[in-house]
């Protein structure tokens, strides 16, 4: 096999920002990503996947090697909308740099860190050769940005059923809070969203007795869940934390009495907790309530993730060091943040995050230092040289 040339991360990171992969759309990126991969020697299979009721999602997995140790790098191509794109000072599709950052859409979360994986994995070809003691993979979704059912989850059903599963895997999302070098996430919380409903019976504002006002009880309800203090927090974890997100009963006008009221309610929680006692406690409360002034509630559960930690050991001390070597800097472990697709992935093997700069993720002139690329993809070189060393 001949020797695979370097790759320009910056370019490669210009390239992916180029293709408008707002979820669940795929606008070109994998295919950029596979011609990228397949220089360099890699099986790459594109896996489709789609659910009743939801929007196909293209998928992508890479394989250079087929003995283990088997590390991973996981990522996602798509991206959240533009938004306004008047206030943008630049295309946010356009990939432009100025002023020494990389602007566009996806530049921070993640496509600048997924041009990273593929210039380190060249590097460390260029240095090594392309014989591998082990193999290295990557697995990349367009659905992590969505609702996740078509992306991350189903591609490691596939990886297990094909015999691809990894020994460890590195996230590529932006971890790091203001310099690359700030931040390793080792763990998640969980996410539980509520959706309480609360039935009452329409009629005239004037005639309460011949209706029943279900605003009352679903602030009474509400009330005791924003009340109460879910735990004090836990080693390597901030304290859970409950948010009534709305509050909607689908009513403009003052006379009426509505004939139901809904809310909303997000918990973020520790491994204290699981979604299960969670909703537990939720149908607690509301018990309390609907028992003692009467009426019917519906109470519909959706969990993103549990919570999870990699615990501290032979792998992440490796992470830490790669990023020590090549910052200066010690980097904070921490568990903060919303959910990834680290929590699928914790499910098979360990798994760290660790990526770029995080402040612009998801605003208008989202964007990224071209030298924190650079960085990246050196620690990224350092991984793979620890990984994979005699």
């Amino acid at each position: 096999m001949a020797r695979p040339g370097p790759v320009d991360a910056v370019a490669l990171a210009q390239a992916l920002i180029r293709c408008p992969s707002v979820t669940p759309e795929d606008g070109g990126a994998l295919a950029v990503l596979a011609r990228a991969l397949e220089g360099l020697g890699f099986r790459c299979h594109r896996l489709p996947f789609a659910d009743a009721g939801t929007a196909k999602v293209e998928n992508l997995f890479a394989r250079y090697g087929a003995a283990t140790p088997h590390f991973c790098f996981a990522g996602h191509t798509d991206v959240v909308p533009a938004g306004d794109r008047m206030a943008w000072t630049v295309e946010p599709f356009a990939g432009d740099i100025r002023d020494g950052r990389l602007i566009g859409r996806g530049a921070s979360d993640m496509k600048g860190a997924i041009a990273a994986f593929v210039a380190a994995t060249a590097t460390f070809f260029l240095q090594h050769g392309a014989r591998l003691d082990g193999s290295i993979s990557l697995l990349i979704t367009g659905d992590e940005e969505g609702p996740a059912i078509n992306g991350t989850r189903k591609v490691l059903d596939w990886m297990k059923a094909h015999g691809e599963l990894p020994d460890h895997c590195l996230v590529g999302e932006p971890t790091n809070p203001k310099a690359v070098g700030d931040m390793i996430k080792i763990g998640r919380r969980g996410s539980l969203n509520a959706r309480l409903t609360v039935e009452g019976v329409q009629g005239h504002a004037a005639y309460p007795q011949l209706a029943e006002n279900p605003i009352p009880k679903l602030v009474d309800i509400l009330a005791r869940l924003a009340a109460h203090r879910l735990d004090e927090g836990t080693e390597g974890f901030d304290p859970s934390n409950l948010e009534i997100t709305t509050i909607d009963v689908g009513n403009r006008a003052a006379n009426v009495i509505p004939a139901r009221a809904t809310a909303l309610v997000n918990i973020r929680f520790n491994p204290l907790h699981t979604a299960s006692s969670l909703e537990t406690w939720l149908r607690s409360q509301c018990d309390a309530v609907m028992n003692g002034r009467g009426g019917r509630y519906a109470l519909d559960i959706e969990v993103s993730g549990e919570a999870f930690l990699t615990p501290s050991g032979p792998f992440i001390d490796l992470v830490r060091a790669a990023v020590r070597k090549s910052t200066g800097r010690e980097p904070v472990l921490s568990t903060s943040g919303g959910t990834s697709d680290a929590r699928f992935i914790k499910d098979v093997c360990p798994v760290a995050e660790f990526g770029l700069i995080s402040d612009t993720m998801h605003k208008v002139d989202e964007s990224v230092p071209v030298t924190a690329i650079a960085t990246l993809t050196d620690i990224y070189i350092n991984v793979l040289e620890s990984y994979f060393a005699k």
